[in-house]
């Protein structure tokens, strides 16, 4: 029953969708696009709301980002329309004149011009009396988007090739993994065996015809994985690891209402050529040694590239490919020279979640019998663990820089050198830098500055991934250490505005360059990328021909298994001579043996 709501929703997406653009494939390129498509989808969008999902900079938005924002707009009730309009009908006759309608939509909310008033009332007057019959004019409104939604939904099952890509192009909750990529030279495509892969027909779970199977190609593949596959036999500790030299530095991955992943990324400096021994793994913040912090099972990694921070252009190292129950880890030798390390998490463990999670909401500050404001219990604890996770180097003490992250992180902004001075002079600090107290200090004198009013205090804590519950849901703190054999690193957090992409195209290289090429049948141009590693199975689809295609993915027949797409059957459009990381897979309880089981098809083109 699911999966036939999401069929729905999406389908919904997509004819609304394609009642404006001729493809999922073409990207809205203004405000009042989006704006167009949510109103063919049923939705009124305000203007505040369209600034929301259109922030300044926005260049463009895709299908896949029309999909999120369509499931946060609620449809207009025409019974909440009616009380509007009683609201402002003086009279109570039922009817609002010219001059009332012109006095409310230039005054108030998001006012219009008179012009504008005058447009709106030319189709609003439905009877052409000069007065709006606002009870009618509601059902018509209500009439006329039923008509454009049932049209639009009518046209794409009429049209087979849109029935038949009916799921969209419903990407990734982390559209980290999901940015197309050139596709390389075919030079560099050299398939490669995997053992463990099976590649067999699969007739067993189609009631089609042979031809129709035929017809759409399909490619089957099936990985069983063990149970309890948490330990990696293959890279032991270097016995001397005491010895080397040894950086730490903190991070955390961050939730954003649109699904996407994001995080910090780090500049690593190696003087000269050394052994390295790299890790990644969740921060465990729990102060019970036997009930860790819950963001313990999420799976991360740690790509290093070599390139310009400024360029998405890169090149793929090495990436922590193995696994030690929560560690991710990589053993080898690097060269002198500046690496950039790019944290990784595929999202099966770190989805968007529904704020109902939050059974209460709850206290930030209290009032003392004196009438002063002092923080909660609760409070303090979940700031002094915001604390931990952006104290990068661990040291107890908060740097300017280490500030600034947090700054730009929940205000956009940063603290220059003034700023930086006067809370030296008011908070508690040490060695020029900001205590635990001294930020516990700072965010009491916010609830001060706004009269105990916490919703400021809430737009922080919902950026560093809280609900109302004060639980840490939308976000997963980590640790990378980097040893050296020889040398000492140099371990530096930086923002880059090409990161994403940066590590797109690396995930996407890690996958084709380990994993078998396969073709599908009868189009020899689309090739199919199965990698298996430790702990997930990932899957890069490339389209080596000059026209876009659709290819349905079903993974329906697994067992035990999450998908980062959230969904067990979505469809995925690969634009001409591109290559598109497809999805990840992890096991829903690893402590039980999972299989991955997924046909691709191609949907033939009309």
């Amino acid at each position: 029953m699911q999966r036939s709501e999401e069929e729905r929703f999406y389908m919904t997406c997509r004819a609304a969708y394609l009642s404006v653009f001729r493809s999922s494939l073409v990207n809205m390129t203004s405000k009042d696009q989006l704006c167009s498509v949510l109103q063919q989808a049923g939705r009124n969008p305000s203007q505040k709301a369209l600034d929301k999902y259109w922030p300044p900079g926005t260049k463009k938005l895709n299908f896949d980002d029309f999909c999120e924002i369509l499931k946060k707009e609620k449809t207009a009730e025409p019974d909440q329309l009616m009380r509007i309009f009683k609201k402002f009908d003086t009279n109570c006759d039922g009817y609002i004149s010219h001059d009332e309608l012109s006095r409310i939509l230039t005054s108030s909310g998001e006012k219009m011009s008179p012009k504008e008033v005058d447009e709106v009332f030319s189709l609003a007057d439905v009877n052409k009396d000069g007065k709006l019959d606002y009870a009618e004019f509601c059902r018509l409104l209500e009439s006329t988007v039923e008509q454009c939604q049932t049209a639009a939904l009518e046209k794409l099952e009429a049209d087979a090739k849109l029935k038949r890509q009916n799921f969209g192009n419903q990407l990734d909750n982390s559209p980290q993994s999901l940015e197309s990529q050139p596709e390389l030279p075919a030079s560099e495509i050299q398939p490669r065996t995997e053992p463990e892969t099976t590649q067999r027909k699969d007739s067993r779970s189609s009631s089609r015809p042979s031809s129709a199977r035929s017809r759409r190609s399909p490619l089957s593949t099936a990985i069983t994985m063990g149970s309890g596959s948490t330990k990696s036999g293959r890279l032991a500790e270097p016995k001397s690891l005491q010895d080397w030299h040894h950086t730490l530095m903190r991070g955390c991955f961050y939730l954003e209402e649109d699904g996407t992943i994001v995080s910090l990324q780090y500049r690593l400096i190696i003087p000269e050529t050394t052994s390295i021994y790299l890790t990644i793994r969740p921060l465990n913040l729990s102060p019970i040694p036997d009930k860790p912090s819950p963001w313990m099972c999420v799976d991360t990694a740690l790509y290093v590239v070599t390139g310009n921070e400024t360029k998405e252009d890169s090149n793929l190292v090495c990436f922590t490919e193995l696994r030690d129950k929560e560690r991710f880890l990589w053993r080898g030798e690097l060269s002198a020279g500046s690496y950039l390390l790019l944290p990784f998490t595929t999202g099966c463990r770190l989805m968007k979640r529904t704020r109902k999670t939050a059974t209460k909401t709850a206290q930030l500050v209290n009032r003392t019998q004196s009438g002063e404001l002092e923080l909660t219990k609760e409070f303090k604890a979940a700031l002094s663990d915001i604390f931990e996770v952006i104290d990068l180097d661990g040291s107890g003490l908060l740097s300017l820089e280490e500030y600034n992250f947090f700054e730009q992180r929940t205000s956009g902004e940063k603290c220059d050198e003034d700023a930086w001075a006067i809370c030296k002079e008011n908070f508690d600090t040490r060695k020029n830098e900001l205590t635990r107290q001294g930020f516990l200090e700072l965010n009491l004198m916010e609830a001060n500055d706004r009269e105990g009013d916490p919703r400021d205090l809430w737009l922080t804590l919902e950026a560093m991934g809280y609900n109302r519950s004060l639980e840490m849901v939308e976000a997963c703190p980590f640790v990378i250490a980097v040893y050296c054999e020889d040398v000492k690193a140099t371990l530096q957090a930086v923002h880059l505005d090409s990161g994403i992409k940066m590590l797109n195209s690396a995930v996407q290289r890690s996958i084709t360059s380990k994993a078998e090429a396969r073709s599908l049948k009868g189009h020899e141009n689309v090739l199919v990328y199965t990698y298996k590693g430790e702990s997930r199975i990932s899957s890069v689809i490339a389209n080596k021909s000059n026209q876009k295609v659709t290819v349905h993915i079903n993974n329906e027949q697994s067992k035990n298994c999450v998908s980062s797409r959230g969904m067990s059957v979505f469809a995925v459009e690969v634009p001409p001579r591109t290559k598109m990381v497809c999805q990840h897979v992890m096991a829903l309880n690893e402590q039980q043996e999972w299989t991955y089981s997924c046909v691709e098809t191609i949907i033939p083109s009309l």
